[in-house]
């Protein structure tokens, strides 16, 4: 059974998640990678509110290549979350809910969702050209000259993702 969840991802949505569901998600949805995380951070480091508001909203994992004419996005598979892990607890505290991506996460970041209630969607790597099906609109609206790690806002439909590790720390890498 999947599990169909519509955006904002409210701390009551991510309480009811566990791991190994099968979810498919749709409205808005944020990306981010490495890049644009460091660069959020440097801002709360230095005192700055955020240029995008976080609390309730997913952030995915995903650095796309460009769109084919037609196209709303090119291929858009998720990318190794393991490289936000420094950055993840910060955004955690101010009200982020999801993170979208592939890969194992620290005990410091699965902590920080554990007490954040927070939750870590898996995307399927190699999929990327079907997932992309999903993503109905994307618009860059931070850091466009970081290329493909810009920040984008993007419209998902029945976006295709598995919990991997639930607001409770239970981990399906670990657990099955």
């Amino acid at each position: 059974m999947e599990i169909k969840i519509t955006t904002p991802l409210t701390k009551e949505k991510v309480k009811n998640l566990k791991a190994g569901d099968r979810v498919l998600i749709t409205g808005t949805i944020y990306t981010a990678r490495d890049a644009a995380h460091k660069r959020l951070i440097e801002l709360l480091d230095n005192g700055e509110k955020l240029p995008i508001h976080i609390e309730d909203e997913i952030i995915y994992y995903v650095g796309p290549s460009p769109e084919k004419p037609g196209q709303v996005i090119g291929s858009a598979g998720p990318t190794t979350s393991y490289r936000m892990d420094s950055y993840t607890p910060k955004l955690l505290d101010l009200g982020l809910t999801g993170m979208i991506g592939k890969g194992l996460r620290s005990k410091e970041v699965v902590d920080s969702m554990i007490k954040n209630k927070a939750v870590y969607f898996g995307a399927i790597g190699g999929a990327a050209a079907l997932i992309a099906k999903s993503i109905k609109k994307s618009d860059i609206i931070l850091y466009e000259d970081l290329g493909s790690e810009a920040i984008r806002k993007m419209e998902v439909e029945e976006f295709p993702a598995i919990v991997v590790i639930d607001c409770f720390g239970n981990n399906l890498y670990e657990n099955h």
